[in-house]
């Protein structure tokens, strides 16, 4: 059995699919980033991983099998580097989870799937390392979303022992984890669910209209005013309504789904990213109010941080809640997420449930992710 004290590498590209989140990671006795960076996808490799996206995309096989390959070069490419620049050798390394790229959610239906891109094979050939991955599908198979998987982590992080708090991540799509107050004599569990988009639609509408990959700081946003009749409109979407367990993705919140609402309507482009970010604000703050109105601090993390115009419709949307980053709890707001793919993994090994059947709607707890056996003379 690996010890516990042993290093985990945790990598992740998530919806926005713009960079490779890699995190090294210790996990006792306390949890600790030990190192981290981003590692951004070439522009190319960028375009096909949101070509392929596209709800409307006829999958070619060739290049389905070609772009797994390749992301899991990537991937093993990001694992790499960063324990370069930690100093670290790779035979100190535990285990290495990732999550790969998402290209594909549908946790809906007859035949639930999820598909996430970026070879562990490769990853393992390629550093060395055992490598953990597929972490969903277990959770789908179980009669669960398969996400989101990151409450678990926040509960081990960031519960509090004498208040309720919410963590917010913003990735391409946002999501909440409820975390009850601890000691208080209630067994509440930990719930969590996505409950919308968060920069996904914002930088597709950015692409299109800038040539730009997002709308940096917000500031063509800023320019903009909301349209109170588009808005209300969007939050017209059965899914903000619908109750949790339950997550999504651009399957749903994509360019299309935005232009059916803009069809008879003529707006100024900055005014619908000014309208795309009071969307954001108000599903979050709505689904906050429904889901966790006892809690008054709301910890946010992901790429989304970074944008202030969203940050301040954020905390007027939620106020008299108190809006921070995790930062204020000792997490780089920024590496949250591959953390949980480190910490997964650790779990992976060690023969632990990963999942949260509060939160993903499984019929119980669940070992998830698959090994992918490393071997350091290989490489």
């Amino acid at each position: 059995m690996h010890r516990p004290a042993e290093l985990y590498l945790g990598l992740i590209s998530g919806t926005s699919a713009d960079a490779i989140d890699t995190v090294l990671a210790r996990f006792e006795p306390d949890i600790k980033i030990v190192a981290a960076a981003a590692f951004p996808y070439c522009a190319e490799l960028r375009r096909r991983v949101l070509d392929l996206a596209r709800r409307e995309a006829q999958a070619d096989l060739d290049e389905l099998g070609s772009l797994d390959t390749e992301l899991g070069r990537a991937f093993a490419a990001a694992a790499r580097d960063l324990l370069q620049r930690a100093g670290v050798d790779r035979s100190e390394v535990c285990a290495l989870g990732s999550h790969g790229q998402t290209v594909r959610h549908g946790p809906a239906g007859p035949a639930p799937f999820t598909l996430q891109l970026g070879d562990p094979n490769v990853i393992a050939e390629r550093t060395g390392i055992t490598t953990v991955a597929d972490f969903r599908r277990r959770d789908l198979a179980a009669g669960g979303q398969g996400a989101p998987l990151l409450p678990a982590l926040h509960a081990a992080l960031f519960s509090a022992p004498a208040s309720a708090r919410v963590v917010l991540n913003l990735g391409g799509i946002a999501n909440i984890t409820v975390l009850p107050a601890q000691g208080s004599g209630r067994d509440a569990p930990v719930r969590g669910f996505d409950t919308g988009p968060a920069n996904c639609l914002l930088d597709a509408w950015a692409a299109r209209h800038l040539g730009q990959a997002h709308d940096s700081a917000g500031a063509w946003a800023a320019a903009g005013q909301v349209d109170a009749p588009l808005l209300a409109a969007l939050l017209q979407e059965p899914y903000f309504a619908q109750l949790p367990p339950k997550s999504t993705g651009r399957e749903l919140f994509n360019l299309d789904w935005l232009d059916g609402h803009l069809a008879a309507r003529t707006l100024a482009p900055a005014d619908v990213q000014a309208t795309l970010v009071a969307l954001t604000a108000r599903s979050v703050a709505d689904a906050v109010a429904a889901s966790a109105p006892e809690a008054m601090q709301v910890y946010a993390c992901g790429g989304g941080v970074h944008n202030p115009v969203l940050m301040a419709a954020l905390q007027q949307a939620l106020a008299p809640r108190t809006l921070l980053t995790t930062a204020a709890l000792g997490v780089d707001p920024d590496f949250v997420e591959a953390t949980a793919f480190a910490w997964l993994a650790r779990r992976r090994l060690l023969g632990e449930p990963g999942n949260l059947p509060a939160v993903t709607g499984a019929s119980g707890p669940r070992v998830l992710g698959a090994i992918y056996f490393g071997d350091l003379s290989s490489t």
